[in-house]
């Protein structure tokens, strides 16, 4: 596909105009040529970027791709939440998935409208808007260039996750960064500064490893913002925070059913700019089988089960075979049925909770 653009306007004689075309030697502004070979009309191809500075062609190539494709440039009511604007003509659990799918899991910000969302968040609930979409050809301009790079590169990870498993369709990403390539691991990539078009697995994505410390309820007040529940503090629970190159990414809180015959974990929290990178399971795996192997203060080998209501990490537990499903009921029990040391109650909420059981790494 050879992509030929001439952008032509009016070349101004005012004083301003000649004064700098004489400073700088510059015969006019007016004429802009753009020649850009990319070699991409067959189908074997899912994700393609074009990347490269300021004003070197990208938006303009991205326009002459595909003629009948614009670019990506979602409309949002102010009066509505985002959970009512995507897949709209869909199931809520459509919904759901599209926002975990781009990495944006905090269910608050699923009930705000998208321009009171921060700009990371809007970066995915943007994603999310084009995976619901599912539109066969995709063009976004300006990808992670107003977001923090952090964000940046996990969102653009999981959304080249969930972009590959739409299978045959295809998306083309414009950026100035270049950070983003290992993260999103294209299929091609034309450099617009360099005229340069590369193809093939030539991009990685860098592994992310994580510490795991034992704690209490000292950093809970960071996390709670982004946990979907409002209730009391497990009684007797043994803290767990997982930690990046120094900074807070998760937490998990892990109590003992009575009798010491069983772990229950609960209030797991991945931080919102490092959603969507596979690390809540990868750390309450890892939570879990430190109580299966009893590195525990009890010194007990003991199963940990796990309630949640997140639609989307039940279907995960569910996928996983180091899990098992041991319940699934419409909503909690009655608040009077348990309390806590501080007399606060449990319970009495209406929400679909899953149950599971971990059953070991040993069960891959």
């Amino acid at each position: 596909m050879n992509i030929n653009i001439h952008h032509q306007c009016t070349d101004h004689d005012s004083y301003r105009s000649a004064r700098i075309k004489s400073l700088f030697n510059v015969e006019q502004g007016a004429n802009v040529h753009i020649n850009a070979d990319l070699p991409i009309e067959d189908d074997d191809w899912q994700i393609g970027v074009i990347v490269g500075g300021s004003g070197t062609g990208k938006t303009s190539i991205g326009k002459k791709l595909w003629p009948r494709t614009p670019i990506h440039n979602p409309k949002w009511d102010k009066t509505k939440p985002i959970i009512d604007q995507i897949a709209a003509e869909g199931s809520i659990d459509d919904a759901t998935a599209c926002l975990s799918a781009v990495g944006l899991g905090t269910v608050p910000a699923w009930l705000r409208p998208h321009h009171v969302l921060s700009n990371g968040e809007q970066f995915r609930a943007n994603l999310a808007r084009a995976l619901a979409d599912e539109p066969n050809r995709l063009v976004i301009d300006e990808f992670s260039s107003v977001v923090d790079r952090q964000i940046a590169c996990i969102g653009a990870n999981a959304f080249a996750k969930a972009w590959r498993r739409t299978k045959g369709k295809q998306a083309v990403l414009l950026t100035c960064h270049y950070d983003v390539l290992d993260w999103l691991q294209p299929d091609w990539v034309y450099d617009t500064s360099k005229s340069e078009f590369t193809r093939g697995s030539l991009w990685q994505r860098p592994p992310i490893t994580f510490d795991i410390y034992q704690t209490n309820w000292q950093f809970w007040h960071l996390f709670e913002p982004h946990h979907y529940l409002k209730m009391p503090l497990m009684i007797a629970a043994t803290n767990y925070v997982a930690v990046v190159n120094g900074k807070l990414v998760a937490h998990i809180a892990v109590s003992t059913r009575p009798g010491l015959i069983e772990a229950r974990s609960c209030r797991l929290v991945v931080m919102p700019e490092w959603q969507g990178a596979g690390i809540g399971m990868r750390f309450l795996n890892q939570v879990s089988e430190h109580w299966l192997n009893a590195e525990n203060r009890y010194d007990k080998p003991l199963r940990t089960i796990f309630h949640t209501s997140h639609p989307n990490l039940a279907a995960a537990l569910r996928r996983s075979t180091k899990w098992t499903q041991i319940s699934g009921q419409l909503h909690g029990g009655r608040a009077s049925r348990s309390t806590t040391a501080a007399g606060g109650k449990y319970g009495g909420h209406f929400r679909a909770v899953q149950g599971f059981r971990y059953l070991g790494a040993s069960c891959d």
